[in-house]
C-alpha cells in the first residue's frame, strides 16, 4: 500500500512539472486547445441570431411620416425694401427742386419661414407674419425648385395666408382630423429653423384648446413639446401618418430659442380660412360691435352676481350693431340663439360664425334680470390684431 502511494505521488509530480515547463515555454499549446474547445462548444449551440433585412423601419422610427410629409413642407424667404430714416425736410419737393434727391438709399431686409402645399394648384398655406408686407416671396421646395409666389390673401385675426406658385407636379399635404388628436399622441413638426433647412423634430400634444394667450384675436391652439424655433413658422405639425394636424405659428421663450412649449393652429380652423381666402380672397365674420370682459371673482363681487359664466359687456360701439339692438354696458351676454356663452374667447368664436346680416336673438342678464334682445349681426372690420368683438 505504501509503495502504491509513493507511485502516485511520483506520478502526480511528474505530471505537474511537464505542465509547468509547457505552459511556461510553449504557452499557446494551451490557448490553442482551450480555444478550440471553446469554439467547438460555442459552435454546437443553437442559438438563434436575428439580423434585421435593408430597409427595415424600427418599431420607434417615424421615417415614414416624414418621408411623406417633407415635400409638402417649403421654405419661404421674404425680401421687403425699406428707407433708413432721414430728416423729413430731404422729401420736401422744394428741397428737392434745389437740392436734388437726398435720401438714403433704399436697403433690403430678408426673413425667413416655411409653408405647406395644401393643393396641387400651388396653393400654400403659411403664416400672415411671415409674408406680412413682403415685397417679394421666393419658396424652396424639398426637391431644389424654387418659385416666386404671390400672395392670394391673408388673415391676420388668426395668423395665417395664402400664398400660390406656378410649378407642376407638386406635393400637397394630406388634411388630418384634428378631433382625433388627443394629449399625448406623437407629432412631428417640419419646417427651416433657423434657416438651417429643413428640419424634422418630434413631440407630443401637450395640451388642445389652448387660448387667452394674447397671440392672435381667435385661439385654439394645439400645444406641443416638439421643438418649433424662428424658421418654424409657416411650418407642419403632422401626426405620426404624416397628415397635417397644424400649422406651427409660435413658440413660448424667453431668449428666442424652444423651451419645449410650441403652438399650432389646428387644421379645422387652417381649412376653413384657407378655403375663405382662396374663394373670396377674404375671411367674412360676424360682428357686433361691443368690448366684452370674463366675468371674475371681483366683478362677480361688485356687481353682486351669482352668474360664473358670460361675458361682462364693458363698452358698446356706438352706431354698431350691439348698439343698435340696445345692449347696454354692464349687461352680461350668457347665450346666443340658445348657445350658452362661456367667456369672451366663446363669444368671440361664436359671433365670428354667423354671417354678416344674420338675425340673432342674444340673452343678456341686466339688472339681476334675464331678457332676450334681437341683433343682426355686422361685418366684422379687417383690424390687425382687432381685440374687441
Amino acid at each position: 500500500m505504501r509503495r502504491f502511494w509513493l507511485l502516485f505521488a511520483q506520478t502526480v509530480t511528474i505530471g505537474l512539472a511537464i505542465w509547468f515547463i509547457v505552459t511556461t515555454l510553449k504557452p499557446e499549446w494551451v490557448n490553442g486547445a482551450l480555444t478550440s474547445n471553446t469554439r467547438l462548444h460555442i459552435a454546437s449551440t443553437n442559438v438563434p441570431i436575428q439580423e434585421a433585412s435593408p430597409g427595415t423601419t424600427t418599431q420607434n422610427s417615424y421615417r415614414s411620416a416624414s418621408k411623406r410629409a417633407m415635400p409638402s413642407v417649403v421654405n419661404i424667404f421674404t425680401t421687403k425694401e425699406s428707407r433708413q430714416s432721414a430728416n423729413p425736410l430731404l422729401q420736401d419737393p422744394l428741397f428737392k427742386k434745389y437740392f436734388g434727391d437726398r435720401s438714403e438709399p433704399e436697403e433690403k431686409q430678408s426673413s425667413l419661414g416655411s409653408g405647406v402645399i395644401v393643393s396641387s394648384q400651388g396653393y400654400i398655406l403659411t403664416n400672415n407674419h411671415v409674408v406680412e408686407a413682403a415685397d417679394e416671396i421666393e419658396v424652396g421646395l424639398s426637391d431644389g425648385r424654387t418659385a416666386t409666389a404671390k400672395v392670394v390673401g391673408s388673415d391676420p385675426d388668426t395668423d395665417l395666408a395664402v400664398i400660390k406658385i406656378n410649378l407642376p407636379n407638386l406635393p400637397a399635404i394630406t388634411l388630418g382630423h384634428i378631433e382625433d388628436a388627443n394629449v399625448g399622441d406623437v407629432v412631428l413638426a417640419i419646417g427651416n429653423p433657423f434657416g438651417v433647412g429643413q428640419t424634422v423634430t418630434m413631440g407630443i400634444v401637450s395640451a388642445l384648446g389652448r387660448s387667452h394667450l394674447g397671440i392672435n384675436a381667435f385661439e385654439n391652439f394645439i400645444q406641443t413639446d416638439a421643438a418649433i424655433n424662428p424658421g418654424n413658422s409657416g411650418g407642419a405639425l403632422v401626426d405620426t401618418n404624416g397628415n397635417l394636424l397644424g400649422i406651427n405659428t409660435a413658440i413660448y421663450s424667453r431668449t428666442g430659442g424652444s423651451l419645449g412649449i410650441g403652438f399650432a393652429i389646428p387644421v379645422s380652423t387652417a381649412k376653413v380660412v384657407m378655403e375663405s381666402i382662396i374663394n373670396t380672397g377674404s375671411v367674412v365674420r360676424g360682428y357686433i360691435g361691443v368690448e366684452p370682459q370674463d366675468i371674475t371673482p371681483e366683478l362677480a363681487e361688485s356687481f353682486g352676481l351669482t352668474q360664473k359664466t358670460g361675458a361682462i359687456i364693458a363698452g358698446v360701439l356706438k352706431n354698431g350693431p350691439a348698439d343698435r339692438a340696445g345692449i347696454k354696458p354692464g349687461d352680461i351676454l350668457v347665450a346666443i340663439n340658445e348657445t350658452p356663452v362661456a367667456d369672451t374667447t366663446d363669444l368671440l368664436n361664436v359671433v365670428a360664425k354667423f354671417a354678416p346680416g344674420t338675425q340673432v336673438k342674444m340673452m343678456v342678464i341686466r339688472k339681476a334680470k334675464k331678457s332676450a334682445i334681437n341683433l343682426t349681426i355686422g361685418k366684422r372690420p379687417a383690424i390687425k390684431h382687432q381685440e374687441q368683438q
